[in-house]
Order: C-alpha cells, then sequence, then structure tokens
C-alpha cells in the first residue's frame, strides 16, 4: 500500500514506528521500496555521498531534481520526500514556493524537506498551503555547518533545548507534516515527540522518535572510515564490494575471466569466409 502523509501521521496516532533510508539512484531506491521501507529521503547528503563534496552547501536545485528523478522511477509504495537544498528556500517565501513545485513537477516528489525553525516557519506555511507536504528538519542541521560551528549535538543546554521545542512547535503550527530530528538528546527528543501531534524522524535523537532515517551508506558500511555514533552498520557491504572489485581486477589480469562461458558463438564456416 503507497505510503503518504496519512500514513505517517496514522503512524504516530497507533504508536506504529515509521522507516526511513536515503536514496540516490533508480536500482537503490527499487530495492528499498521492495523491502518494505515507508519513507525515502532524497537527501541532500548525496553532496557528500555521491558527489564527494566535505558538505551540502554546493548541492543545487538541478542536482536535487535529477536525482529525485532517479529515485521517482524506482519508487511504488515508499513516501518519497526530496531535500530543498540550501538557499532554494532560505531568500525568500516566493523562492520557497517556486523551487517546492519543482521538486513535486519535475523530480517526483510527495514532499519536500527544509531544515530550520522559526525562521522558515512562512516558507513551511506558504509551501503547505500549495498542497505540497512539508517535513521540516531541526537540531543539527548541515546546511548551517558554518553558523552552528560544526557536526555536533544540538540542545544539550536549557537555552539550546527550549529553543528546540520552541522551533518544533512553530514547524508544527505552520503546517508541517513530519520533523526530523538530527543529533539531539534522545530525552529532548522524547519531550519533544511527545509535544507534537506530528510524527517525529530521528537520525541520532535516540529510540523515542516515531520512526528512524539512515544514510544508506552509513548503515551498510559503505564509509569505512567513518561511522556516527547513532550509526548501526547492519551489513558490511562495504567489504563485500571491496572484495568483487578485487576480485575482478585480479581474474582479469591473469584471463581467467571472461572465459568461454561468458561468449558468444559465430559459426566457424562465416569466420572461414571472412
Amino acid at each position: 500500500m503507497k505510503n503518504t502523509v496519512v500514513t505517517f501521521q496514522n503512524a504516530k496516532n497507533e504508536h506504529r514506528k515509521i522507516s526511513m533510508l536515503t536514496a540516490y539512484d533508480y536500482s537503490t531506491a527499487k530495492m528499498m521500496d521492495e523491502a518494505g521501507v515507508n519513507g525515502i529521503l532524497v537527501g541532500d547528503s548525496l553532496g557528500n555521498t555521491i558527489l564527494g563534496y566535505k558538505d551540502t552547501l554546493s548541492v543545487t536545485m538541478e542536482d536535487m531534481i535529477h536525482h529525485g528523478k532517479a529515485v521517482a522511477r524506482g519508487v511504488n509504495n515508499a513516501l518519497l520526500i526530496i531535500d530543498m537544498p540550501f538557499m532554494s528556500y532560505q531568500s525568500s517565501v516566493y523562492d520557497a514556493v517556486v523551487n517546492a513545485g519543482r521538486l513535486v513537477k519535475e523530480a517526483g516528489a510527495n514532499a519536500v524537506k527544509l531544515e530550520g525553525g522559526t525562521g522558515i516557519c512562512p516558507q513551511i506555511k506558504a509551501i503547505a498551503g500549495a498542497s505540497i507536504p512539508v517535513a521540516a528538519h531541526l537540531g543539527l542541521t548541515p546546511q548551517s555547518i558554518n553558523a552552528i560551528g560544526g557536526y555536533k549535538v544540538q540542545g544539550k543546554d536549557e537555552e539550546a533545548a527550549r529553543k528546540l521545542i520552541d522551533d518544533a512547535k512553530a514547524v508544527e503550527a505552520a503546517g508541517a507534516f513530519a520533523l526530523v530530528l538530527e543529533c539531539v538528546p534522545s530525552k529532548l527528543a522524547k519531550l519533544i515527540t511527545e509535544t507534537l501531534k506530528i510524527p517525529t524522524i530521528g537520525i541520532g535523537a535516540g529510540c523515542y522518535c516515531e520512526g528512524q532515517v539512515l544514510v544508506y551508506q552509513d548503515m551498510l558500511g559503505m564509509f569505512p572510515g567513518f561511522t556516527p555514533k547513532f550509526v548501526k552498520r547492519f551489513v558490511n557491504v562495504g567489504d563485500i564490494m571491496k572484495e568483487g572489485f578485487a576480485t575482478y581486477c585480479r581474474e582479469v589480469q591473469e584471463g581467467s575471466f571472461p572465459s568461454k562461458e561468458h561468449g558468444f558463438d559465430i559459426p566457424d564456416e562465416i569466420i572461414e569466409k571472412l
């Protein structure tokens, strides 16, 4: 059954958990969809994971549309959410609505996600008012990395925690259908989750959120050099891939691949005529 914003709200109301993962291409999205993931996020994390940038700030609308279209072709059942990249919504309410509309019309998004609290509530209200579902994102907001001074847990002191609670209430009032909480202390995430009527989706925010989202390369062990504390490696696909690549190189070099079974035949008499 197709997951929708109503499905997500029903999950909160009925105390059921929501599973989400990032995806950036057709084949991966198709496997996730068939596995039963509730939501697929085309994250601007593609800047790090796919394009090799040091952060998400260089990701463009064209990048998000290109990868969003690929993912959309592989999705039948999951709710497809696409990130609005840096400066696609911060500049004005008008820009926010236009760019959100592009992600729906051109990329096939079912919903969009944007970072920030009270400061971007006018954008959330306007996008939702245009009948485009909006997921909000608080806590560690990677597009604000220069302003917050690095990748670190947010809301650890009383002032910061109160601001997170106020921002969460504000984005809900503005019309967000869900809230992603990133790198927030578990008990604070629990308090926010219990305060809001909309579902919360955690990433590094503990077990009390209604849902969880992870970058799929992290949970598959495809970045062996670094694993965030909040990530569980469910399988080390990275090691399997490297082993496969190395075996391929070795067999090509020694001449054992391709073998006769990997080739195609032609009658000898045709070769003789040539």
